[in-house]
C-alpha cells in the first residue's frame, strides 16, 4: 500500500497537478490538507474518473479542509473536532483491513511564538495538547493507525535549514517541538520517513512563496509528515518526497509525502 500526503494550497486551483501526481506516482491513498472548498464542491467526479472512488472530505468555505481520497475501499469514518472550533483539521477513515487513517492539519500559529500576544499561536499549543491527551485515552499503541498531514512544526535540527536562524520562528520553536515530541511519545509513533532518511540528513517538504529562487538557496522546512504505530513500523519499505511538484505550473509550497508499506 501506497500512502501520500499533501498541502495543496486549493484543490480545485490546483486539481490538474494532483491528478498529474497521481497518474505518476500512484498512490493507493492520497490524503490532502488545505483543500479549501466546501464539500459540495469538492471535485469528487474528477478523482472517480481517475480510479478514486472512495472519499472521506470535511471542508469549508477558502480555509482550511482535509480529505482522504483512495481506490480502495473505505469503511468506518469520523470527523473529529478540537479546541471547541469546527474547522475542518482532522477526519479518519479505516481501510477494508482494519488501517485507521488520520488525515491531520495542525494549525500553523501565526508568526508571533507567544501566546499571551497571539491568539493562533495559543491555539495551536492547544490543539497539540488536546490530540496528545486524545490518543493514550481513546486509542491504543496497538492499533494499526496511519498519522498524516501538514503537521506544521519542524521538530528535528536537519528538518529546517538553519536550526540556529530558526529557533525563535514559528514551526521550530523549542516549545512547538516539545510539544509535537510529545504527541508523538504518546503512544509510541514512529516517524515512517525518517525511519529511512537519517536524522542527521538534510529533509524538506515546505519552500516559501517569498523565496523565488527557493531550488538554489533551499531554504526549506520538513512540514508534512506520516507516522506509524508500531504494528505497521515493521511493514515500511520506502518513503519518497516529490520535491519535483514544487516547479509545477502554479505549484502549492507543500510538496507530496509518500511512505509504502
Amino acid at each position: 500500500m501506497r500512502i501520500a500526503t499533501w498541502n495543496i494550497n486549493s484543490v480545485r486551483l490546483r486539481l490538474p497537478s494532483v491528478l498529474e501526481f497521481l497518474d505518476k506516482y500512484q498512490p493507493d491513498v492520497l490524503c490532502l490538507q488545505e483543500t479549501k472548498t466546501q464539500d459540495q464542491f469538492f471535485p469528487n467526479e474528477a478523482f472517480a474518473a481517475h480510479g478514486y472512488a472512495h472519499m472521506h472530505i470535511a471542508g469549508m468555505k477558502s480555509y482550511n479542509g482535509v480529505a482522504i481520497i483512495s481506490r480502495i475501499p473505505l469503511g468506518a469514518r469520523e470527523v473529529r473536532h478540537w479546541c471547541q472550533k469546527e474547522d475542518c483539521r482532522h477526519i479518519v477513515a479505516t481501510t477494508e483491513d482494519g488501517i485507521e487513517i488520520h488525515c491531520l492539519y495542525i494549525p500553523a500559529g501565526g508568526d508571533i511564538p507567544d501566546p499571551a500576544v497571539n491568539d493562533k499561536f495559543a491555539h495551536k499549543l492547544q490543539f497539540l495538547d488536546e490530540l496528545t491527551a486524545w490518543w493514550p485515552a481513546e486509542r491504543s499503541s496497538a492499533r494499526p493507525m496511519i498519522l498524516v498531514g501538514d503537521l506544521n512544526i519542524a521538530p528535528l535540527e536537519h528538518d529546517v535549514w538553519s536550526h540556529k536562524a530558526l529557533l525563535k520562528i514559528v514551526s521550530h520553536t523549542p516549545i512547538e517541538v516539545e510539544k509535537l515530541t510529545a504527541m508523538q511519545n504518546s503512544i509510541g509513533w514512529v516517524d515512517a520517513v525518517r525511519h529511512f532518511v537519517p536524522a542527521d540528513q538534510k529533509l524538506y517538504t515546505w519552500w516559501s512563496y517569498r523565496n523565488l529562487d527557493w531550488k538554489i538557496s533551499d531554504r526549506g522546512r520538513r512540514l508534512d509528515h506520516i507516522w506509524v504505530t508500531p504494528p505497521l513500523a515493521d511493514r515500511l519499505i520506502g518513503a519518497q518526497v516529490a520535491k519535483e511538484t514544487r516547479e509545477w505550473l502554479q505549484p502549492s509550497d507543500h510538496v507530496p509525502v509518500m511512505v509504502d508499506l
